[in-house]
């Protein structure tokens, strides 16, 4: 199916657009009833292994809300399964790895990924969303940080303590799983473009509690070359993580396209620091279990900052959670859409 809609795909190159596009990180599931219904008897992984299921849960709020894009719906976990290492998702806890890493020979074991051998069942949701939907579809993997640190810990963190130790203390074998981690998530972002997606984000949710000096030394390069290799797919790239403003220049300075915004920085501060590419963001999700008039105010504010250049989408600044209402998240879409259509209208830029 063609798109009718690419406004989000233009933002990303700053190409003019008649409104601000708007998406939702995690806007696939979380507080749909339908979801919720589904998910009473399928777990994560029995979604995304039906591609007729995991497509119907990704269109979803597209249809519901009105969104400028889909994002797949998966969980950064999925190539795990395709390089050998066996991981679950506990409900109240998150991911979890029985058997986390210790050793280099725990490193060594990680295979490589043929996504096409390992995981075809989200590349047949990809292509299958592909002949459904008339918005650019987005794909997406973990970054290597917030990948080994589920490796290393075995289960959500805090404080990422054994991660950060193994890279301040055993920088080789930290090398060696970046590596490893490095070319597993190239293969599966070439084998979703491949499949058709028209973005990828990449999502480095608990770099922030790494220090801009240990980014540059333990991690950045790693991130070069995986953005490089993205870049050469031909689709946008979008950098997301969570309380990491002090990352925002490194990220910048990366061959990307989109730096994603949580709402700790203003898109007038990132402005101010340089941050010239097109910014994502930032509402602060807890916004959206205040009355209307709150969230109201707050998202103008962000877009008025925005609508300064037309390298801006409107986004959250973190995931949906699953208290917040489908109408709230429907409002909220069609408030940016008008909003920002009507200052684009009075300046002649539609």
């Amino acid at each position: 199916m063609s798109l009718s809609n690419d406004t989000f795909l233009r933002a990303c190159k700053g190409e003019k657009t008649p409104h601000v596009p708007v998406w939702f990180m995690r806007q696939a599931g979380r507080s749909q009833p339908e979801y919720r219904k589904i998910k009473e008897t399928h777990s994560l992984f029995d979604i995304t292994k039906d591609p007729e299921l995991c497509a119907y849960v990704t269109r979803l709020p597209v249809e519901q809300y009105g969104v400028d894009a889909a994002i797949l719906y998966k969980d950064i976990m999925t190539p795990f399964a395709g390089v050998g290492v066996d991981v679950d998702i506990k409900t109240g806890v998150g991911p979890v790895i029985d058997d986390p890493i210790r050793t280099r020979a725990d490193i060594e074991r990680i295979g490589q990924l043929d996504a096409e051998a390992s995981i075809p069942y989200i590349l047949d949701t990809i292509r299958l969303l592909k002949t459904q939907l008339d918005v650019p579809l987005i794909g997406f993997s973990g970054a290597p940080f917030t990948l080994a640190s589920y490796l290393i810990e075995g289960r959500p963190s805090k404080n990422y303590h054994r991660t950060k130790a193994m890279m301040y203390a055993e920088p080789e074998q930290w090398q060696l799983l970046m590596n490893k981690l490095g070319d597993m998530i190239i293969a599966y972002v070439k084998a979703q473009v491949d499949a058709g997606v028209d973005a990828i984000q990449l999502f480095d949710s608990w770099v922030g509690a790494v220090s801009v000096e240990d980014y540059r030394i333990h991690i950045k390069p790693v991130m070069t070359r995986i953005v490089t290799a993205c870049k050469s797919f031909g689709v946008p790239v979008t950098m997301f993580g969570v309380g990491a403003s002090h990352l925002a220049e490194e990220w910048h300075s990366l061959p990307i396209d989109v730096v994603g915004l949580d709402w700790r920085l203003s898109v007038n501060e990132a402005r101010e620091r340089g941050l010239h590419k097109t910014v994502m963001g930032n509402l602060d999700p807890s916004f959206l279990l205040a009355p209307w008039p709150v969230i109201e105010a707050r998202a103008k504010a962000i877009l008025d900052q925005g609508l300064q250049s037309d390298r801006f989408i409107f986004n959250l600044g973190h995931g949906v959670f699953p208290e917040v209402s489908p109408a709230t998240l429907k409002q909220l879409t069609t408030f940016v859409h008008t909003y920002s259509r009507e200052v684009k209208d009075r300046r002649g830029e539609a």
